[in-house]
């Protein structure tokens, strides 16, 4: 079956991401590239994902390089487009480096700084999975992406974040089952 890739595009842009900016040091230079494919692997050992284009210039030029993955704040979309091509009228604001002298973006709501642990073959497209060595998270509305836009989010009033979740350890107790089934089955 052939896929159409600009529907299969469509598809997946329906689903709701946060922007990023990757930015590592090569040499003397500072490179960045926006990224919406990411997403955590594992607590422990603590790994993350990004997706690089296999024809991006950054995706050739990362290499072995320790790395940022800024998550970006609302406030960030012109920072999300000047790295993916559409620069910015002012510059760009740097926060001070990072674990291994990574350059870091200054007012996102957060950043990991990794080495890189494996790569793999994504299609077009290369697995970076990095080992987070260090971090920080300031807070504040995040940027997101939904076709091909940047929506705004709604303000959430809960304060918990297990709020309404069915995971919630303070309604452990009232989701319990009327007849729990014995570790002997039922009989």
């Amino acid at each position: 079956m052939a896929v159409d890739h600009r529907e299969l595009r469509a598809c997946l842009g329906s689903f709701l991401t946060g922007v990023t900016v990757v930015t590592f040091r090569r040499g003397t230079q500072v490179h960045g590239i926006t990224v919406n494919s990411f997403t955590s692997v594992s607590l422990d050992p603590p790994l993350v994902l990004v997706g690089l284009d296999r024809g991006s210039r950054a995706a050739a030029l990362l290499g072995s390089c320790p790395y940022a993955i800024n998550v970006l704040t609302e406030g960030q979309r012109g920072v999300a487009l000047h790295f993916a091509g559409r620069p910015m009228a002012e510059p760009v604001r740097w926060a001070a480096p990072g674990p291994d002298e990574v350059p870091l973006l200054a007012d996102t709501v957060g950043h990991l700084v990794c080495r890189p642990w494996r790569r793999y073959d994504g299609g077009d497209h290369e697995l970076l999975v990095g080992s987070v060595v260090g971090f920080h998270v300031t807070g504040g509305p995040p940027l997101a992406f939904f076709r091909g836009g940047f929506p705004r989010l709604a303000a959430d009033s809960r304060t918990e974040p297990w709020s309404g979740s069915l995971d919630d350890p303070a309604n452990a107790q009232r989701h319990q089952p009327a007849h729990p089934m014995t570790t002997e089955g039922r009989t």
